[in-house]
C-alpha cells in the first residue's frame, strides 16, 4: 500500500505575530525555558559569593575569580547546552567549534586560553545571555500584564470594595484625573492589557531573532574558521563525490557487462547463427521468437538502469510521483508521504530521489522487512527524508550496502546523513538536505 501527500502549489503562508497564535505563545514558552540556561554562569560566578557573604557579613571576594575558573573549564558543556536549546526549539544549527585536544592537559588549558572562541563564548555565557536572559523576562511580563489587564473586566466584580481595579472605582479618582474620571479605571486597563498582547509576539520575535544571532555570532565559529571548514570540507566532499562517482561507473559497467551486454551477444550469436545455418520455417520462427523475448529483456535491463539513473518522472512531475513508482516496484509494503509544496533545485532532488530509492533497495535487499516507511518534508531551506523499516537492523555503512555511498551523496550537496539501526532493528535512515542551492 501507497500512500501520497498531493503536491501542494505554492506554500501556505501562516502569521505567527498574532497574540492567537500558537507558534507565538510557543516561543514565549522556549524564551521562558531558556532563561535558566541563560543564567547558569552567572549563578555559578555570584550566587557563592552572595551566599556567603548573606551568611558571614563579610565580602568573599575570592569566590568569584573561583566562579570563573568553573565556568573556564565548564564552557564547552555549556557552550553544548545553548546549541542544543537553540536546535530544539528555534531550529537554530550552531556548528560546533573545533575540539582542543587534551583539554584537561596544561597544554590544552593554554591553548584554551589563547583561543578567540574561548572568550567569545566566555562573552556570550557571563555577559550576553544574563541580558538576554532579562529580556526573555520583560517578554515573558508583557504576556502576563497583558492576559492580566485584557480580562480585567472578567474578574474585576471578585476583587475586594476598595480595589482600584473594581468596576467603578474611578470616581474616588475625579478630583486628580478629571478627564478619564468618566470611565473606570478597568476600562482602560483592558485597552492597555490589550495593546500589550498586541506587542508581545513582536517582542518575542525580536528577542528570539537576538537570542539566535548572538548564539551564532559568539557560541560559533569565527567567519575565518567557517571559511577554513568550510574549505577542509569541500576537499573531504569533493572527494567523496570523486569515489561516489567512480563507484557508480563501475556500477554502471558491471550492470552493462553483466546484464545488457550478455543478453545482446546472445542475440547476435542467434541471428548469425540463423543466417549462416539457413534453416527451415518452423527453426526460423523459433530463433526469431527467442530473439525477440532477448531483446525484449535487454530494452527492460537498460529501461531499469536508466531509470535509475534519473528518471524521466523525476524531472517532469517532481519527487512525489517518482518515489511512488519506486515505492510501487518494492516486494513489500511501503508507506509513503511526501509533503514538498515547492520543488528544490535539480540537484538536490535528484540526490534525494537517490538517497530513497537506494534505502528501499536496500531494505528490500538486506533487512529482512515486512514493510518501510518514508517520509519526505521541505520546511523552509531544508528538506528531510526519513526511511525506516521493521527488518534486522545492523546495517553500518561501513560493511557497504550502499550506505556509504549515500552519505557522501548527502554531504556532496552540504547534507547531513544518520543512521540508527541496531540490532534486531528498527533501522532509521535520516537525511537533511540544504535547498537553497
Amino acid at each position: 500500500m501507497v500512500t501520497s501527500v498531493p503536491h501542494r502549489d505554492g506554500p501556505v503562508r501562516q502569521d505567527h505575530r498574532v497574540p492567537w497564535s500558537p507558534q507565538a505563545w510557543g516561543q514565549a514558552l522556549y524564551l521562558a525555558g531558556g532563561i535558566p540556561a541563560q543564567l547558569a554562569a552567572l549563578v555559578v560566578v555570584l550566587v557563592p559569593w552572595w551566599w556567603l557573604r548573606h551568611e558571614n557579613g563579610r565580602h568573599p571576594w575570592p569566590l568569584v575569580p573561583l566562579g570563573l575558573v568553573v565556568v573556564f573549564f565548564a564552557v564547552t558543556l555549556l557552550t553544548g547546552i545553548h546549541r542544543h536549546r537553540l536546535r530544539a526549539t528555534a531550529g537554530v544549527l550552531i556548528p560546533a567549534q573545533p575540539a582542543i585536544p587534551h583539554r584537561l592537559s596544561v597544554r590544552g588549558v593554554v591553548a584554551a586560553a589563547r583561543s578567540q572562541a574561548t572568550w567569545r563564548q566566555l562573552g556570550y555565557h557571563l555577559l550576553a545571555a544574563p541580558a538576554l536572559a532579562v529580556a526573555a523576562l520583560i517578554v515573558c511580563g508583557v504576556w502576563l500584564v497583558g492576559i492580566l489587564y485584557a480580562f480585567v473586566y472578567a474578574y474585576a466584580w471578585t476583587l475586594p470594595a476598595g480595589n482600584l481595579l473594581r468596576r467603578d472605582q474611578s470616581a474616588s479618582l475625579a478630583r486628580h484625573f478629571t478627564p478619564i474620571s468618566h470611565f473606570p479605571i478597568d476600562l482602560y486597563l483592558t485597552v492597555g492589557g490589550i495593546a500589550l498582547l498586541a506587542a508581545a509576539p513582536w517582542l518575542t520575535a525580536a528577542v528570539g531573532t537576538l537570542d539566535a544571532r548572538a548564539a551564532r555570532a559568539l557560541l560559533g565559529p569565527s567567519r575565518a574558521e567557517e571559511l577554513e571548514h568550510r574549505v577542509e570540507r569541500l576537499a573531504e566532499t569533493r572527494a567523496g563525490v570523486v569515489d561516489a562517482a567512480d563507484a557508480e561507473r563501475r556500477r554502471l559497467e558491471r550492470d552493462l557487462h553483466d546484464g545488457t551486454q550478455q543478453r545482446l551477444v546472445s542475440l547476435a550469436m542467434r541471428l548469425g547463427m540463423a543466417r549462416a545455418g539457413h534453416p527451415d520455417a518452423a527453426q526460423a520462427q523459433q530463433i526469431i521468437a527467442e530473439a525477440h523475448e532477448e531483446a525484449k529483456a535487454a530494452l527492460l535491463e537498460l529501461r531499469q538502469l536508466v531509470r535509475g539513473l534519473h528518471p524521466a518522472v523525476l524531472e517532469d512531475r517532481g519527487l512525489d510521483a517518482a518515489l511512488s513508482g519506486v515505492a510501487a516496484r518494492l516486494p513489500i509494503p511501503v508507506r509513503l508521504t511526501v509533503d514538498v509544496p515547492r520543488r528544490p533545485s535539480p540537484t538536490v532532488e535528484a540526490v534525494a530521489y537517490f538517497v530513497v530509492s537506494e534505502g528501499l533497495t536496500n531494505i528490500a535487499k538486506h533487512a529482512q522487512a515486512s514493510q518501510a516507511e518514508v517520509f519526505v518534508q521541505r520546511a523552509s531551506d531544508r528538506l528531510h527524508i526519513i526511511v525506516s523499516d521493521d527488518g534486522v537492523g545492523g546495517a553500518d555503512p561501513a560493511r557497504g550496502t550502499g550506505l556509504a555511498g549515500l552519505a557522501k551523496r548527502a554531504a556532496s550537496v552540504d547534507g547531513t546523513f544518520e543512521i540508527a539501526s541496531p540490532p534486531g532493528g528498527p533501522t532509521l535512515l535520516t537525511v537533511d538536505l540544504p535547498c537553497t542551492r
